[in-house]
């Protein structure tokens, strides 16, 4: 549809239809349950809303191990969790879970984040503001700038923040618009973050992996041997092939002292001919490769 769109309607409104249109279809062929980490109006919430559309089931959880559970045990369909954020890097409780996890990364989304300031009162006449720590290192020039002597309280979600703002005097919370919406409380500022291309990106988790788009993406995770070069011989495949690495992080294996997995991300399909020559080379070098997922490239952002 994108491309044969002659332009005359964005491509964020024919996205967003034509998600409805495939939300509401596939509500009616069968029901469908998605989890995301929770509670309602948080960012991951509209990044599943975003993806799956408003016709679908949604099933807040209170922390992303949850989210990962509820799909692992079938009670949920698919799952959406926070996976890195451009200002702030990781979600690395997110890169953690995967360790132990059969779950498939099914898709990926960018979504652009804008911050509000939500109050009561006059922004004059904030004492305290709430929100989550992630929140705060993405509006924390502003906060100087604007709020210098209000006392910073952090809370698990913005959602909380929105709450705990309708309800006391003289405060102020960080939230989205639809947390906003969700309180009843009004907006006194927008788009306060510091960084105008504030993104954060998310996965969709599920038992099922998707077809090949002819525009994918893989995960891997790798545990390397423990000698020199070892972190040097396991990138070297992917230059070798002409695999364009996306993302890499490393994070402690939790299981021996001093010993880390690395979680790698790279344009192209596990079924790409050039993509299994690195995976050959890759379990030679390495003391074990875990792929979690081929899974459709997202566009950059989407409103």
């Amino acid at each position: 549809l994108l491309k044969i769109n002659d332009g005359v309607v964005p491509a964020s409104v024919l996205r967003a239809v034509f998600r409805e249109i495939w939300s509401g279809a596939v509500a009616l062929q069968e029901p469908v349950k998605v989890a995301f980490l929770g509670p309602l109006a948080t960012f991951t919430h509209q990044a599943a809303l975003a993806t799956f559309g408003s016709a679908v089931t949604y099933v807040d959880q209170p922390t992303i191990a949850d989210v990962f559970d509820a799909v692992s045990r079938r009670e949920a369909t698919y799952g959406v969790v926070p996976v890195e954020n451009s200002t702030e890097g990781s979600v690395t409780h997110t890169l953690d879970m995967f360790a132990d996890t059969d779950l498939n990364i099914y898709a990926e989304l960018n979504l652009p984040i804008h911050h509000s300031l939500l109050s009561n009162c006059k922004p004059a006449d904030i004492t305290t503001v709430y929100s989550h720590p992630q929140v705060f290192g993405q509006c924390r020039r502003w906060l100087h700038r604007n709020l210098p002597r209000a006392k910073l309280v952090e809370v698990a979600s913005t959602t909380e923040a929105a709450g705990r703002c309708s309800r006391e005097a003289n405060t102020g919370a960080l939230a989205s618009a639809l947390a906003a919406q969700q309180y009843n409380v009004p907006i006194q500022e927008s788009n306060i973050e510091d960084a105008s291309e504030n993104t954060t990106r998310f996965f969709v988790l599920s038992k099922k992996k998707p077809e090949a788009s002819g525009d994918d993406k893989t995960s891997l995770l790798l545990a390397i041997r423990h000698r020199v070069g070892a972190l040097y011989e396991s990138l070297l495949p992917f230059g070798k092939h002409g695999v364009n690495l996306t993302f890499i992080e490393s994070r402690p294996s939790k299981r021996r002292s001093w010993e880390y997995f690395f979680f790698i991300d790279f344009v192209g399909h596990v079924s790409d001919p050039h993509v299994q020559q690195v995976l050959n080379d890759l379990a030679e070098t390495c003391q074990f490769v875990k792929i979690l997922g081929s899974y459709p490239r997202a566009p950059e952002s989407e409103g």
